[in-house]
This record gives C-alpha cells, sequence and structure tokens, in this order.
C-alpha cells in the first residue's frame, strides 16, 4: 500500500486526467468523476486484493463495480495508472471504437470491466449475483459496488436492496455517492429520498458513514467494511462534494454532464498538481 502523501498524488493526477479527457472529447461527466477520485484510488490503490493481469473470473480477487457507469472517466484513469492498460490510452476517451466508451463497455474487452454499466440501477444486482456466487465457491474475498444518490430513485436498487441482506451476502459493501446533485438538480428537488442510511437499516443491511473527500478515512472505513464478516451486507454512506478540486465545479449540477471549454479546463488544471506525467494530448 501507498503512504496517504503518495495516494494523494495519485488522486491529483486522476483528476487532471478527468478534465483533459472530457475537455478532448467536449463530452462526459466530470462533476461526479472528480467527486468519487479518491474512493476509487482508495479501492485500487490502498483496499483491495486485484490484479491487473485481470481474469474475468475474479477468484481470489476483490471485484469492484461502477453502477454509476457515466463517472467512467475516474475509472479509466485508475485503471490505467494501476497498470491494466496504457495510461496514454486516456486519449482516446469517448472516441469512435475507442475502448474507452463514454459507459463502461465489455465487447472491446477492456482489462478491469467486468460488465457494461451506465443503465442506472444495475450494479447492484450484478454486484450481489458475484457475492453470492463468491460464497458458493468458497472464496472470502470482497465486492465492492458504487451507486449514484440520484440512482437510488430506480426500483431495481431495492429488489437488490432485499435480495442481500436475505442470501447473508456480508461480503458485499455498497457505497452510495451520497453528493446530493443529479442531472436535473439537487437530488432533494427531483425526488427527496431521504435518509439512505435508515432505508438500508430497515432493509437489514449494516449501515456506516464516512467523508469521501477525506482519504484517509475513506481508507480506514472501506478496511473496516471489508473486515466484517457478520452475516448481513455492508451499506457505506458517502458524502462528497461533485466536482472536488475544482473551485468553480464543486457543489453544483451543472458539472453533472457538461465538458469544459479550454479556458475553463486550463483554470481547472491550474488547481490540480501533475503528478505523474500527462497522457499525450494536443492544445491542453
Amino acid at each position: 500500500m501507498a503512504d496517504i502523501q503518495e495516494l494523494k498524488r495519485i488522486a491529483s493526477q486522476v483528476r487532471r486526467d478527468i478534465i483533459r479527457q472530457v475537455y478532448l472529447c467536449q463530452s462526459g461527466h466530470p462533476g461526479g468523476a472528480l467527486g468519487n477520485t479518491d474512493l476509487l484510488v482508495a479501492l485500487y490503490f490502498a483496499v483491495m486484493k486485484h490484479d491487473p493481469k485481470f481474469n474475468m473470473d475474479a477468484k481470489g480477487e476483490d471485484v469492484f463495480f461502477l453502477s454509476n457507469g457515466h463517472i467512467s472517466p475516474v475509472w479509466y484513469s485508475v485503471l490505467a495508472h494501476a497498470g491494466y492498460f496504457p495510461v496514454e490510452e486516456l486519449k482516446t476517451f469517448r472516441a469512435l471504437n475507442s475502448r474507452l466508451q463514454g459507459h463502461p463497455t465489455t465487447h472491446e474487452g477492456l482489462p478491469g470491466i467486468r460488465i457494461a454499466s451506465g443503465s442506472l440501477g444495475q450494479g447492484v444486482s450484478a454486484a450481489c449475483g458475484v457475492a453470492l456466487a463468491k460464497k458458493m465457491d468458497g472464496d472470502d474475498r470482497t465486492v465492492f459496488v458504487l451507486t449514484g444518490d440520484g440512482e437510488q430513485q430506480e426500483g431495481q436498487i431495492w429488489e437488490a436492496a432485499l435480495f442481500a441482506p436475505h442470501h447473508k451476502l456480508d461480503n458485499l459493501v455498497l457505497i452510495i455517492d451520497d453528493n446530493g446533485q443529479q442531472i436535473d438538480g439537487p437530488t432533494r428537488e427531483v425526488l427527496r429520498m431521504g435518509d439512505f442510511g435508515e432505508k438500508y437499516a430497515a432493509f437489514g443491511w449494516d449501515v456506516m458513514r464516512m467523508d469521501g473527500n477525506d482519504l484517509e478515512q475513506t481508507i480506514k472505513t472501506l478496511q473496516e467494511a471489508q473486515a466484517k464478516r457478520n452475516g448481513v451486507p455492508t451499506c457505506i454512506v458517502m458524502k462528497t462534494e461533485m466536482g472536488q478540486g475544482v473551485d468553480f465545479m464543486v457543489g453544483t449540477h451543472h458539472w453533472h454532464g457538461k465538458a469544459p471549454n479550454q479556458d475553463q479546463a486550463q483554470k481547472a488544471l491550474t488547481q490540480l498538481e501533475e503528478t505523474l506525467g500527462d497522457f499525450p494530448a494536443e492544445g491542453i
């Protein structure tokens, strides 16, 4: 495991990669990707047992599913820096015939991606299936799945929320990105969901809470969740700021699905230290 300062260096570079990916193709979702950077850096560089050589069956490995697949730029950057594919491939984000599509896909065989995602609401169900399979196989590793708070408005989420405790999936950790924003506005205005922790507790989950933009707290909470084998699944309600790291993107739904122009991208990059080297790209 890298020390906390090195993890922060990785996170800074990942945030630069997000801005540059979305700027280059003038399409994508930077807000949530920036907000979830610390989480994915913590998972891939401090918490999960995983192998960049990549076996689809993941025997003996922890597994991560990105249910809110529109924040793919952060996952692509983390996978690249973790050694799954060359960092320079990030310049092909959302390009025609690229493996790095706007929502993760499997037909092009990108290492690290086990299911296509982005049709919101489906990721928890997939994670339940893999967690159940691991228990049946005697594999004691953990399945992590990230969902958005707006995504909790999907009915399929709640079918999975019933399934997991019934089958005692204590190797499953669901993380809800509770940033209070979705594409059409603040979640409380679009469809108020109340307290996620209280809801999941009522469904039979063990509930934890954390600040997802505090790397040290995030690592500690994830490790505690991973260590639990108490017969019930774990839900982590994670507070983040959409657009974290870039002052004019923080805390607003306006950057949920909007690409910066060149001046905005340059302004964002001045706030983010280049630590691991930028991938080759023209104009920025």
